[in-house]
């Protein structure tokens, strides 16, 4: 029997595997590295080990540190969570040397699947071999990992050199393992997979499938089950092309089996050698706590001869610290409150919380379950909209957006989606009257007597901003000896926290909360951020034109190869790669013209802001 497990893994997956074993009467230990001295992780565990150090690659990447620890900590077993060491059959064997328990597959089944090109063979799925014009357009793809990193479309002959380097560099940096390969690239298609679960006495469940269709750089964002609208001998090709996986390579534990699929034909992609993020759905339609059935398997026990039966529906969504109206650039900050009644929410934070830069943005994922898809989308569309999440940007409007999209609603949505609808889902829409609900609110916290003169000059006027669209507002009120007033609305009611206004004849109520100058307004539909301004601007610091600037705080990992001040540059070429929470950013050239300064060097630790090039545009000729 299991008495105390470490996990190997930090952040939500950590707290998730933590729940369970609590449940299970079983102690729990952690690892974290500096960056997670105070992480929630730590926090809800028993006993805790550092890992000197912040970047993965010398913490929750050093497989000999976290034996250790789990040695230092007396703990009898090892759960890997996803992502870091959780498909490493090295790391899988160093804790199976150790005397200790390995809650995951043999290590000989992580290496048969390790390597996507190796997993292909085993499946019987025949590789691309030299690429050309007709082949295109194509995907370079990481051997090793996930999560889209080492992954990029080609669509031209031309940039397929590149992009190889590219996607080696980042693999190697990502997994330790530069390996990468070609496949073809299927438009149109759907992202499907089967959950398996597998024992040591003979006994392989599938359990059901889930669509992963809609997705950003090749990471997931909304996730469900069952895969709606396949035909039912397309699942039964999934379920025994997922029952071959597992059987090829004698699999123990839980396992994901992913495919795309296009024209009613199923395409392997991969095996996944561990719980997947979206285990959560599965878990919700069938009723099951998967963590619980790989502590089970890992003890030795026997599954039941079939799974119990699929009931209703599961949607999940990934909150990110996030724009994606820039980009989806990661955001970093303090998150002040996470709160998302009446659904489930596996989160690694709680508020007051940091978000650093070191790892994946994700905040938490949140979890809708009904009798029906339709049922469950209004349930997760709801719940986000009402959501209260306060500090950095993130991508919740575009989750809400995204489940009341008529594609998505009507199961018509492929891997293009967000291709086609980012930029609108994405647009940022303030509420109109959130700034002078933030003015009222302010301006009665702060005076005793309401604001009201006797000798009425000029209008109250308070400056916001608006999150993260950066649009300034101007709220102009008055007080009289009833109350205050202002233009084209009816003022109700003012507390510090709460306002309520008649806007065309309709009551509106709002929320107001302030974290220093940063207020959130919060309405039943939705949440608008603000910073407070000075009625004078300041002054600022002026920019040499062509400047670029970090969009985000990271790590400077490479710059354009035999780039030098003086070089010509050409409009949009890439210049600087940036590395912030598991993802590489090009910064490119605004124009072309001369690169007249260069401030980057691979290694770099920049914040936001920071000046990593400038680029003096080059003048027409027309004008000279």
């Amino acid at each position: 029997m299991i008495e105390s497990v470490l996990v190997a893994n930090r952040g939500e997956i950590a707290c998730r595997v933590f729940r369970t074993c609590r449940d299970l009467g079983i102690a729990t230990v952690a690892v974290y590295s500096d960056a997670d001295a105070d992480a929630l992780h730590v926090r809800e565990a028993d006993t805790a080990v550092r890992l000197p150090g912040a970047a993965p690659a010398e913490t929750y990447l050093r497989g000999d540190l976290v034996v250790k620890a789990a040695q230092a900590a007396r703990a009898d077993a090892v759960h890997p969570g996803y992502g870091f060491l959780s498909e490493n059959a090295d790391f899988a064997r160093a804790v199976l040397d150790a005397g200790l328990v390995w809650i995951g597959p043999p290590p000989e089944a992580i290496e048969a699947m390790a390597s996507k090109t190796r997993a292909k063979e085993l499946m019987g799925v025949e590789p691309l071999g030299d690429v050309t014009e007709t082949d295109l357009p194509v995907l370079v793809k990481a051997a090793a990992g996930g999560g889209g990193r080492g992954m990029r479309v080609v669509r031209d002959l031309a940039d397929l050199a590149g992009e190889l380097a590219a996607a080696r560099a980042e693999a190697a940096s990502a997994f330790g393992d530069g390996e990468v390969f070609v496949e073809p690239f299927i438009e149109g298609g759907r992202h499907v997979e089967v959950q398996v679960m597998a024992d040591a006495h003979g006994t392989v469940w599938t359990l059901g499938t889930r669509d992963c269709t809609l997705q950003r750089r090749h990471q997931k964002v909304i996730e469900e089950s069952p895969a709606p609208g396949l035909a039912p001998d397309l699942v039964a090709e999934l379920h025994a092309q997922a029952v071959r996986a597992a059987r090829v390579t004698e699999y123990r534990g839980a396992g994901t089996v992913e495919f795309l699929v296009a024209d009613g034909r199923a395409h392997f992609l991969e095996m996944n050698t561990r719980l997947q993020v979206e285990h959560p759905v599965t878990e919700a339609v069938f009723g099951l706590d998967l963590v619980a059935l790989q502590i089970q398997i890992a003890e030795g026990h026997a599954l039941e001869k079939e799974p119990p039966p699929a009931r209703g529906h599961a949607i999940e969504a990934r909150l990110y610290a996030e724009d994606p109206a820039a980009d989806w650039a990661p955001q970093t900050g303090t998150l002040h409150h996470l709160e998302v009644p009446g659904v489930r929410l596996d989160t690694g934070y709680a508020g007051g919380d940091s978000i650093g830069v070191h790892y994946d943005p994700m905040l938490a994922k949140v979890i809708a379950y009904a009798p029906t898809r339709a049922q469950a989308v209004r349930k997760l569309a709801g719940a986000l909209e009402r959501a209260v999440v306060h500090g950095p940007v993130t991508n919740r409007d575009l989750l809400v957006r995204s489940l009341r999209h008529p594609e998505f609603a009507e199961a018509r949505m492929d891997t293009g989606f967000y291709d086609r609808y980012a930029a609108q889902l994405a647009a940022p829409e303030p509420d109109p009257h959130a700034p002078l609900a933030a003015a009222l609110a302010d301006a009665h916290g702060r005076s005793r007597f309401g604001g009201w003169r006797n000798l009425r000059s000029q209008p109250h006027t308070k400056r916001y901003r608006t999150e993260p669209d950066a649009a300034v507002h101007e709220v102009r009120y008055d007080h009289t000896r009833t109350g205050p007033v202002a233009e084209g609305v009816r003022v109700l009611a003012v507390t510090p926290t709460r306002v309520e206004l008649e806007v065309d004849g309709v009551r509106r109520k709002f929320t107001v909360t302030r974290y220093g100058e940063r207020v959130h307004v919060t309405t039943p539909r939705g949440d608008t951020a603000l910073t407070a301004l000075p009625l004078l601007p300041e002054p600022t610091a002026r920019r040499a034109p062509g400047s670029l600037l970090a969009p985000m705080p990271g790590t400077v990992v490479r710059v354009a190869e035999g780039l030098t001040e003086g070089a010509e540059v050409t409009g949009g070429q890439p210049l600087v790669w940036l590395e912030a929470m598991k993802m590489e950013h090009r910064v490119c050239a605004p124009a072309s013209g001369t690169l007249t300064a260069l401030h980057a060097v691979p290694g770099r630790q920049v914040e936001v802001g920071a000046l990593l090039a400038v680029v003096q545009a080059a003048v027409p000729e027309e004008s000279v």
